[in-house]
């Protein structure tokens, strides 16, 4: 069984947990995520079953689209709820309007840097930051370029604010959220964050781990899966070297880009990449 799952994660487990959970489900020997959700967050978790393991940075890469509740006038030491306090404002205190707040968020539309979370999986000198972090520990960490491509306000009911916010890859939700609360001034954290969207996949589809097997809207093959990829149907000698995970000559009017590769008969066999003149084989799939 080599397929994708739209998964609607439940809070309080940890991605790897639900990894575990469907693993154990579906009997399989491999399985892995296309992108962490912290165990606050609930919603979409991409797990790639047997095959499908191979292909999870194409669904990483994915553009992602979250809902999240801030409490503004209160900084924890991981953004979240799950945290412990380390500024407090008096609600009295926040005295803002809609509009004020409009204004602020917009300064975060674009392209922008962000400093990830301490109690994040990122690894400096090979050691997960949030290990560091449980320690007292705090260290330098790189910003990140990252892109957002919208946020809108969905709720203001002071001192708590819902907003939908569309994003690339590597983009820290809970960073956003504490940046956005430094810019009111007034300091904010997540209460609570579901991840709505991953590329064309919606959480309408998703499936709870208690709807699997049987809800196939959410069982993906990985052809369908990775859509978002065009494809270059091979044959000849060109099928055979790629099938032996041989470079290919092309002409190239294109940027570099990932393509599905698939025999005359349209079956997928592998992910490839165009790149200076030539298609290179990036994966092959036995499926």
């Amino acid at each position: 069984m080599n397929i994708i799952i739209n998964l609607n994660k439940s809070a309080g487990i940890t991605s790897h947990d639900a990894v575990i959970s469907v693993k154990k489900l579906f009997k399989v020997r491999k399985a892995g995520h296309a992108g962490t959700l912290d165990p606050i967050a609930t919603g979409i978790l991409l797990i790639c079953l047997n095959e499908a393991t191979k292909v999870t940075k194409y669904l990483s890469d994915l553009d992602k689209e979250y809902i999240m509740t801030a409490k503004l006038g209160e900084s924890t030491d991981t953004y979240d709820s799950e945290g412990e306090a380390i500024k407090r404002f008096e609600i009295s205190d926040l005295r803002f309007q809609i509009e004020d707040i409009e204004k602020i968020i917009q300064r975060f539309v674009g392209e922008i840097e962000q400093i990830p979370p301490m109690f994040s999986a990122i690894k400096v000198s090979g050691k997960p930051l949030y290990k560091l972090a449980r320690k007292g520990i705090e260290v330098e960490r790189k910003p990140r370029r990252v892109t957002i491509h919208s946020i809108e306000i969905l709720r203001f009911e002071n001192p708590f604010l819902k907003l939908k916010v569309s994003c690339s890859k590597g983009t820290y939700i809970r960073s956003l959220c504490n940046d956005i609360g430094n810019a009111l001034g007034v300091g904010a954290h997540i209460t609570e964050l579901i991840r709505t969207k991953v590329g064309s996949f919606a959480l309408e589809k998703a499936a709870a781990i208690s709807e699997l097997p049987h809800k196939i809207s959410a069982l993906h093959p990985i052809d369908s899966a990775l859509e978002h990829l065009p494809e270059i149907i091979l044959q000849g000698d060109s099928l055979k070297r790629a099938q032996h995970g041989n470079p290919i000559k092309m002409a190239l009017t294109t940027p570099s880009h990932f393509v599905r590769l698939k025999s005359p008969d349209d079956k997928l066999f592998g992910i490839g990449r165009l790149s200076r003149g030539f298609l290179r084989i990036e994966r092959l799939l036995l499926i």
